[in-house]
């Protein structure tokens, strides 16, 4: 059960939230539709170009950076799907890209250092609290095994580990749900680092890369050394540094969070050979899988108490259900799963 201030703290996140999309998104846009969905839900669209094009407001970069750091950031043989910045100015500010396409960069400019703040505010507003998890949602600080995770919140009291196995996270036909990781102890003197080497996180039955967070403590260090392809799910939040070697990252990489005890925050951002795609909208949920981030109980963004709105569906006829409205769909992300569809022939009716 939330405390006041706890509902006072989310309720303030997602009304920031609120504010920045509102600056960022419009239905014509190439980045996510407003009528798609809700920041507070962590619903977040993969982002098919630079949200946070240099010439935008600081909402609209806030909304669209991929990668941040404190200071640095390198990219080698990889990719980046969109925005890159850094809090600090040059110098220390820093961006490398060598072999490395990326969107738009930002070193120390308004747009970045307005972004940079956003992402504090919900680092520490997702930070661990007593109470967050139950025996059944509290990690080993090993994953010994491949294994499966319904939506909720998971928490580890130190570090995390996982050495060549498989998370498979669940959604059980709910595209809007969410997991929430949080590795390690909150405040100045809190540890716990994530270490991935080889570790595959897969999405199944509707599950979406940017429904999920991992709050980390310290440092997030993501190696694929001996299974090309192996995919990380999700956006990770980290008090110090990001390293990520190989494979694919579906998510923001933000990094440099967490202030030592006289206020100073080390974190840079370094990828090679990784894939990273960024997710415009991800951070703001409690993780819960309710829709419901500030324990109000409605379904928040989507126009009032107990109203839920499905997303447009955008996926061929014989591909599954996505939990989406198909009725919906006549639009820039069209559907193929509207009554008398065949696989590669649209189903919308009057032939539209």
């Amino acid at each position: 059960m939330f405390t006041l201030p706890r509902l006072t703290a989310r309720l303030a996140v997602v009304a920031s939230f609120a504010a920045l999309l509102a600056a960022a998104c419009s239905p014509d846009s190439t980045g996510p539709s407003n009528s798609q969905s809700s920041s507070s839900s962590l619903l977040a669209h993969r982002k098919g170009g630079d949200g946070g094009g240099a010439g935008g407001g600081a909402g609209g970069a806030a909304a669209g950076f991929t990668v941040l750091g404190q200071a640095a950031v390198s990219c080698t043989d990889g990719s980046i799907t969109g925005a890159v910045g850094t809090f600090q100015a040059t110098p220390p500010g820093a961006i490398t890209l060598v072999r490395c396409l990326a969107g738009s960069t930002h070193i120390g400019d308004a747009a970045a250092i307005a972004a940079f703040n956003v992402f504090l505010t919900q680092y520490d507003a997702l930070a661990p609290q007593v109470g967050d998890c139950d025996l059944a949602h509290t990690l080993l600080s090993t994953i010994p095994a491949s294994t499966s995770l319904s939506p909720g919140v998971y928490c580890t009291g130190a570090a995390l580990t996982a050495t060549d196995v498989t998370l498979t996270l669940d959604a059980a036909g709910n595209a809007n749900a969410t997991w929430l990781f949080k590795i390690g102890s909150s405040g100045p003197a809190g540890t716990g680092a994530l270490t991935g080497t080889n570790f595959a996180v897969l999405l199944a039955n509707g599950a979406q890369a940017c429904n999920v967070n991992w709050w980390v403590s310290q440092a997030a260090t993501i190696n694929t050394t001996t299974t090309p392809g192996t995919v990380f799910q999700g956006n990770i939040l980290a008090g110090a540094a990001i390293t990520t070697t190989g494979g694919t990252l579906n998510g923001n990489a933000w990094a440099g969070a967490k202030a030592d005890v006289t206020g100073v925050r080390v974190g840079d951002v370094t990828t090679t050979g990784t894939t990273v795609t960024g997710c415009a909208n991800a951070g703001t949920g409690n993780g819960d899988g309710d829709e419901d981030d500030n324990d109000d109980g409605d379904h928040d963004g989507h126009g009032g108490k107990g109203h839920h709105h499905k997303d447009k569906c955008n996926q061929g006829v014989g591909n599954g259900p996505e939990g989406c409205d198909p009725g919906n769909s006549n639009h820039k992300h069209g559907s193929n799963d509207e009554d008398g569809g065949k696989p590669g022939h649209p189903g919308r009716k009057g032939g539209h």
